[in-house]
C-alpha cells in the first residue's frame, strides 16, 4: 500500500528581499547537513536569503531564535535538529519542551517552521532529514516562508519577544526623565 499524498502549497512570492536565520544542531551532523541543504534549497527557490547558526543541541534552538529576534533583523527562522528515542525520558523532555518552546514564540509573532525531527531511530531520522526523500528541512523552510507572507500581508507588528526597555523604564519610579 503506498503512502497517503498530501498537498504541497506553491511557495510564496515576495515583492521585498527575505532573510531567514536557519538555526540547526548538528547532534547528528549528517541528519543536520541534509536537513540545512533542504532548507537552503527550498529559501533559494523562493529568493530569499539566509544565515547558518549552530547550537549545541535542540533544546538551544528555541533560546537562539529569541536572541536573534531581540539583537538582529531576520524574517523568519527555520528550526532544524533531531531527536532520536533513547533509552530514558529525557528524550520526552527534549521533544516537548523543544516544540512547546518554538510554538510559544510562534504565538509571540514569530515566522518560525519547526524541522526538528523527533524519531524513533535513525533509518526513520535518515529519511525524513533527506532532500530526495521526505525533505523535513526544506518542508520547515517552506513553512517559515509562508508565515513570512502571512505576517507582511497582514503587516508586521513590532518586534519584541520578552521584556522591552519602556516596559522596564516604566517600571522604574526613580525615573526621572522629563520629555
Amino acid at each position: 500500500m503506498a503512502g497517503a499524498s498530501h498537498y504541497i502549497m506553491p511557495l510564496p512570492e515576495f515583492d521585498k528581499p527575505v532573510k531567514i536565520l536557519i538555526v540547526a544542531s548538528p547532534y547528528y551532523k549528517d541528519i543536520s547537513d541534509n536537513q540545512i541543504a533542504g532548507a537552503k534549497a527550498e529559501i533559494e527557490k523562493a529568493g530569499a536569503t539566509y544565515e547558518i547558526v549552530e547550537v549545541p543541541g535542540a533544546l538551544e534552538i528555541p533560546t537562539a531564535i529569541g536572541i536573534a529576534e531581540r539583537m538582529s533583523n531576520f524574517d523568519g527562522y527555520v528550526a532544524l535538529g533531531c531527536v532520536i528515542r533513547g533509552e530514558t525520558t529525557h528524550y520526552d523532555t527534549v521533544c516537548n519542551d523543544s516544540s512547546r518552546a518554538i510554538q510559544l514564540l510562534g504565538l509571540q509573532g514569530l515566522c518560525i517552521g519547526n524541522g526538528i525531527l523527533t524519531v524513533e531511530n535513525r533509518p526513520q531520522a535518515e529519511v525524513r532529514a533527506d532532500p530526495a526523500e521526505m525533505n523535513k528541512g526544506g518542508g520547515a523552510a517552506a513553512a517559515a516562508l509562508h508565515l513570512i507572507a502571512l505576517a507582511r500581508k497582514w503587516g508586521k507588528a513590532e518586534k519584541t519577544v520578552g521584556f522591552t526597555r519602556e516596559i522596564l523604564m516604566a517600571g522604574d519610579t526613580d525615573n526621572k526623565t522629563s520629555a
